[in-house]
């Protein structure tokens, strides 16, 4: 049998499909930089979003996140197993659990900030600055309710 090679680089015309790939590439590349702190990109992540917004209930971070909140509960474990996080009832509804940043978890973040500093060093020098920022924002619309709700609309014409 012929030894038959798949180009990865090869283009698709889908959108979703090119932006998979993209971010599985990205996400390896972050994750062998953030490798010495023993955190994946998704941790960090998640570290990073909770010192901008704790307390936060699952749901507010799986929001802010966009990540559906059965997987945020996957990621959190091992950061509440680890110290790094803190899972406690909220005391104004009962059904709801806060998640904060431990000094432990606090400590995790800022010995990452060097590595993820040198990673998106290194993306903009392999990308470039302005095609970086350009991104970002046009990353941000695709997150954004404006877009979700323009996709929806031509969707069910």
């Amino acid at each position: 049998m012929a030894d038959r090679k798949v180009d990865a680089g090869k283009a698709s015309r889908c959108n979703c499909t090119a932006l998979r790939k993209a971010t599985r590439r990205v996400s390896q590349l972050y994750d062998a930089a953030l490798a010495p702190s023993g955190l994946k990109t998704t941790q960090r992540a998640i570290l990073s979003q909770l010192g901008r917004s704790e307390p936060a209930t699952v749901g507010e971070l799986a929001a802010a996140l966009v990540m559906d909140a059965g997987a945020l509960a996957h990621t959190l474990k091992p950061l509440e197993r680890d110290g790094l996080v803190a899972v406690a009832v909220d005391p104004n509804d009962r059904r709801n659990r806060l998640i904060r940043l431990t000094r432990r978890g606090r400590a995790k973040l800022a010995e990452t900030d060097a590595l993820w500093t040198k990673a998106q060093a290194s993306f903009e020098t392999g990308f470039g600055r302005v095609k970086s920022d350009s991104l970002r924002e046009a990353l941000q619309f695709l997150v954004s309710e404006q877009f979700s709700s323009v996709f929806e609309k031509a969707l069910s014409r």
